[in-house]
């Protein structure tokens, strides 16, 4: 449950915003002076602090909202006061406190703050996790020549403030390439928000994107800040954004045009300034083609476009990228560090790595916990390595010179051997593969039963 800590000098406020926040289920602590309010904080950091603004004593409530944000930058703080003025909550905004109440209190004024300051502390807390998935300090690893032009490119267009389109496979580092983008921006101190198109339903993507007011439909209890509103002067990432469905593509359009969005159920339109960075591992221009993707909407979004390289066309990186992976596997788990010999990472030179980076990734992980303080040789790869997976272009073809082969089987245990290559790629994730093999989900499940492929 969210904790909060109220500061608050008169004890009638902190038993009465208590008692309701605790009927609502909230972790509630509390203190009566400044100096009490930092050392509660510090004792164990809260999820959301509301604030009094004239406490009384040493510390006052704008020098403890300045020490909270300097020791905690992405704790949300209300502020509340009965006597402040105008220019008092202008100052408290500056000094970052993300909403300012009134007294007397009202409930629903109070309930409605606090869901907004949780909706940024979550918007934060995914910013910040999303860094630390990207890798060690969010670096861009690899020395090969597809590598410096990807950089130069990123130095190039970050400064800028237009929108920017990125292709590339899965797992080849697209929302990387994206955090580097915002990181070199003028906005780099502004939330970077993602948003996975490919992962809402369709019914709620509207409310995902614009959010929501509290009854605008049947489950709306609250009102939800969408992620438009939670990138506000920041970057927002489109990712997977060739998975958006028809009306989905509608309202983005009109968002973009109109540089300003609508909740579901409100009835008024809500200025938004974030630049929009978009990523897909679809093949847009093809998809507009097909009339499944919006050409004006590709137009909007294709304004910088940059590719990603997949894995196999840098393969000089490998060792790089394998040394950087163990590094991070040893930091997390405490364990041993294998000791990689040069075979070991030839062997993973040479695979074709459909799953590029991301997967690269995986094996490393893999191999670092099976091999933990023992050397990894070129036999512990191959033995994690998908079968047929470290040459070629492609899965080697049945022998179809063979008497015995007949044409059915032979196509069958081509597919077969494609199905599997795809499963392992997705790392055994169905809508994954069938996305790779470009059929849809049902279709896949059939052949793999008709395969006898585990897993249909």
């Amino acid at each position: 449950m969210p904790s909060v800590l109220i500061v608050d000098d008169e004890a009638n406020v902190r038993r009465m915003v208590g008692a309701l926040l605790t009927a609502e289920g909230f972790e509630v602590r509390d203190a009566g002076d400044g100096t009490a309010g930092v050392a509660r904080a510090e004792e164990s950091e809260p999820d959301l602090v509301l604030l009094d603004m004239m406490i009384p004593g040493t510390l006052d409530g704008m020098a403890v909202l300045e020490r909270l944000r300097k020791r905690f930058p992405d704790l949300p703080v209300i502020m509340m006061s009965g006597r402040a003025g105008l220019a008092d909550a202008v100052k408290a905004t500056r000094l970052g406190a993300v909403n300012f109440l009134e007294k007397p209190l009202t409930p629903e004024g109070v309930l409605l703050a606090m869901a907004s300051a949780l909706e940024l502390r979550l918007a934060r807390r995914e910013r910040t996790a999303l860094r630390a998935d990207l890798g060690l300090a969010g670096e861009l690893v690899g020395e090969s020549p597809a590598m410096h032009d990807l950089r130069a490119m990123i130095a190039r267009i970050a400064p800028t403030d237009s929108r920017v389109l990125i292709t590339g496979e899965s797992g080849t580092g697209k929302e990387l390439v994206a955090a580097a983008i915002h990181a070199g921006s003028p906005r780099r101190e502004r939330p970077l928000v993602r948003v996975n198109c490919a992962a809402i339903p369709r019914d709620l993507v509207e409310s995902e994107m614009f959010g929501h007011e509290r009854g605008s439909f049947t489950g709306a209890t609250e009102r939800r800040i969408g992620r438009f509103e939670l990138a506000h002067t920041g970057t927002l990432l489109l990712d997977e954004v060739g998975d958006l469905g028809a009306e989905a593509q509608a309202k983005l359009l009109r968002a973009i045009e109109a540089k300003e969005i609508e909740r579901v159920g409100g009835g008024k339109p809500i200025k938004i300034d974030v630049r929009i960075v978009a990523a897909t591992n679809r093949d847009l221009t093809r998809s507009v083609r097909d009339g499944q993707f919006r050409e004006d909407l590709y137009f909007r979004l294709n304004v910088l476009p940059i590719g990603v390289p997949p894995l196999r066309e840098r393969p000089g990186d490998v060792s790089l990228l394998v040394r950087h992976f163990a590094e991070m596997q040893r930091r997390k788990s405490g364990q041993p560090a294998p000791i990689w010999l040069d075979a070991g990472v030839q062997a993973l030179a040479r695979y074709r790595w459909p799953g590029n980076v991301r997967e690269l990734a995986n094996i490393v992980e893999r191999l670092s916990i099976l091999c933990a303080g023992r050397e990894i040789t070129a036999d512990e790869v191959h033995r994690v390595l998908p079968p047929a997976g470290d040459g070629g272009s492609g899965p080697p073809l049945p022998d179809l010179v063979a008497p015995e082969v007949t044409l059915s089987d032979a196509l069958d245990d081509y597919e077969r051997l494609l199905i599997t290559r795809a499963l392992s790629a997705a790392h055994g994730v169905v809508a994954e593969a069938a996305r790779r093999l470009r059929t849809d989900r049902p279709n896949l499940y059939r052949r793999m039963k008709r395969l006898g492929i585990i897993g249909a």
